[in-house]
């Protein structure tokens, strides 16, 4: 019997828990000392390679925190744990700047597409660009240390711009997260903080690469965008309320596909739907299919895809529930449907402990989460 070869980037819940269970030995000190070395693609053994399940929150950051934990401990893990939390950064500095990111929407809609011709083709002549180029496309994913040299050479050699480049990239991502890439984009570009941007160096790619790959004539100093000064954090908007015990429809997102993992006491579901317009790509409907089958299951009732928001609302008879949604498409696309319900049926949301815990202290820099982590994984 021949055994079919683990996907590489899980989209299932089962296949997610797989790869975590595997990758759990390198989560300490080997990662601390090899996640910035860049493999080959298909070689990159010495990541999670979970980004996809949880951007997708088939598996949560409190799941994976807490395995790694288990093996390692705070201390030998405290580099894996760091960047999981840098994702729970974004989303919570995000989630108090929203104005951001419609901003970087607007901005990529106007970017020109002439200048970009020869980086949205990989035919820059800059060897590493050109082969991470070719990877992204290919198999929708590249390392992370690999998305910042990109983004650098994309911003400080080629004088592109920022905002063209995250579209570019946050349309071929299969992990492709409103927060994550927009705001690391911004970080490279010198926008997040002020007067500092990331410069890729040939030389340290060369290193981090094992010398597969160059980089030669890049940028020595940066080209920092304009652009308006950061609006003031605000507190973030506040789940929407519900009725507990009340006779609920289950409305399902590519925001969180584990909901039977973290769904509050008094969740009445009756039926489970997710509209096929919420989940535009491949992946994001082998994990709806996956989710579907679970929530199933688990609440006993008809789980089933719907072509669109109506046929939700069609189908509830006075409250629909949903998790949490933060600031992207699926958020947006819930405000319209929320105001355009008639009148006796409403939308509710509930938000995981994780974010109401952790996105207090992302309202500034990075240093102030991190100094809580240690209080924030107590709690787990």
């Amino acid at each position: 019997m021949t055994t079919a070869p683990a996907p590489a980037f899980p989209l299932t819940r089962a296949a997610a828990l797989a790869r975590l269970e595997t990758f759990l030995p390198l989560a300490g000190v080997a990662y601390a000392r090899d996640r910035n070395r860049v493999a080959r693609a298909g070689q990159h053994h010495a990541v999670s390679r979970l980004s996809a399940a949880l951007r997708r929150r088939v598996v949560s950051e409190a799941e994976v925190v807490a395995a790694v934990l288990a093996v390692h401990g705070p201390d030998a893990a405290a580099s894996f744990i760091s960047e999981v939390f840098w994702r729970t950064y974004w989303k919570g500095w995000l989630e108090a700047r929203p104005a951001v990111w419609h901003a970087y929407r607007a901005a990529a809609t106007r970017a020109p597409r002439a200048p970009l011709a020869a980086a949205l083709a990989g035919t820059t002549g800059i060897h590493a660009f050109d082969a991470w180029h070719a990877e992204l496309v290919e198999t929708g994913w590249l390392h992370n240390w690999a998305r910042m040299q990109f983004a650098s050479i994309w911003v400080h050699t080629l004088g592109l711009d920022w905002a063209a480049g995250a579209a570019f990239m946050a349309g071929h991502l299969i992990d492709a997260d409103p927060a994550s890439n927009t705001l690391s984009w911004r970080w490279v570009a010198g926008l997040h903080t002020a007067g500092k941007a990331y410069l890729a160096d040939g030389a340290r790619i060369a290193a981090m690469t094992g010398g597969r790959l160059g980089a030669a004539g890049l940028a020595t100093g940066p080209r920092i965008p304009a652009a308006d000064p950061l609006p003031a954090p605000a507190a973030p908007r506040p789940p929407r309320p519900w009725l507990a015990g009340r006779p609920s429809v289950l409305l399902l997102t590519p925001e969180d596909l584990s909901p039977e993992t973290a769904a509050p006491d008094g969740l009445a579901v009756t039926a489970v739907l997710a509209p096929q317009a919420l989940f535009p790509t491949q992946a994001d409907r082998v994990a709806g299919d996956d989710a579907l089958a679970r929530a199933a299951e688990h609440w006993g009732c008809v789980a089933e895809w719907v072509p669109d928001l109506s046929a939700v609302a069609a189908r509830a008879e006075a409250q629909i529930v949903t998790p949490f949604a933060p600031v992207g498409p699926v958020a947006l696309a819930l405000e319209a449907f929320a105001a355009g319900l008639p009148p006796g049926c409403t939308l509710g949301e509930w938000q995981r402990g994780w974010d109401r815990a952790a996105w207090p202290h992302c309202r500034k820099g990075y240093f102030a989460l991190r100094q809580a982590i240690p209080t924030l994984i107590a709690g787990l």
